[in-house]
């Protein structure tokens, strides 16, 4: 009797804060739908060529400027859900405090609007050379954070998913880690404007972005409908 006693107290207590995952598997899309609508509606604009955030400028940047800031939102309502699950499953909680740099650095961005760059909007120029304003290096730096936490928290889950006994996962994460640092690389040099590199600048930066968005829907789709109870019992066991 006792031992079901404790065995339903665990799982109210396992009980997964589901709206909180869930936000997680609808950053992604959503930021994502957002860039592709305003990329091909936007005149001058190029999405092969010009950065996501160069669509907060002009007249209809506020809505990308929103985009940023939801987004970040969102994913910061599932950093609080993935420190949830991670206590509960005894396991340290630095995964869910990087992905909360990263909504840090997504709300930040969306406060601060970026230098043009890549020619964008028209009449400005093609190379970044110096910061026109203070916000404009603040975007960087809030951006900053969300590649760099985005990519140490492939490799923070790469490691826990080894220990939780779930090897796909853990290659997944240490794949798309390694993936996401490359593409950023090459970005960052498109946008630098290394020859051959410049003109798909934009299209090199949406694919780093998908990367590491689909692994943060998918990470918050797989916790969410994982029960944590085993976890939890094998962790107290040890």
């Amino acid at each position: 009797m006792k031992q079901n006693e404790g065995s339903n107290n665990l799982s109210a207590r396992a009980a997964p804060p589901k709206s909180l995952l869930a936000c997680g598997a609808v950053a992604g899309p959503l930021f994502t739908l957002a860039w592709i609508i305003e990329g091909a509606t936007r005149t001058d604009y190029n999405p092969l060529r010009h950065p996501v955030s160069s669509l907060a400028l002009g007249d209809f940047g506020w809505t990308q400027t929103a985009s940023f800031i939801v987004t970040g939102l969102l994913t910061l309502a599932f950093a609080f859900g993935l420190r949830h699950v991670l206590r509960f499953r005894g396991s340290p909680i630095w995964g869910a405090l990087l992905i909360g740099l990263c909504a840090i650095g997504l709300i930040g961005a969306g406060f601060f609007a970026t230098d043009p760059i890549n020619g964008y909007p028209p009449g400005t120029p093609v190379k970044h050379i110096a910061y026109s304003s203070t916000p404009a290096a603040l975007h960087d730096l809030f951006s900053s954070f969300f590649f760099i936490g985005l990519s140490v928290a492939c490799f923070v889950f790469a490691r826990r998913f080894a220990r939780w006994g779930e090897p796909g996962w853990a290659r997944y994460s240490t794949v798309t880690g390694l993936a996401f640092v490359l593409m950023f690389i090459i970005t960052s040099a498109g946008f630098a404007q290394t020859a051959g590199l410049a003109d798909l600048a934009g299209l090199f930066q949406r694919i780093t972005l998908t990367i590491g968005w689909a692994w943060l829907t998918l990470l918050a789709a797989h916790l969410s409908k994982t029960p944590p109870e085993t976890e939890a019992m094998n962790s107290k066991s040890r």
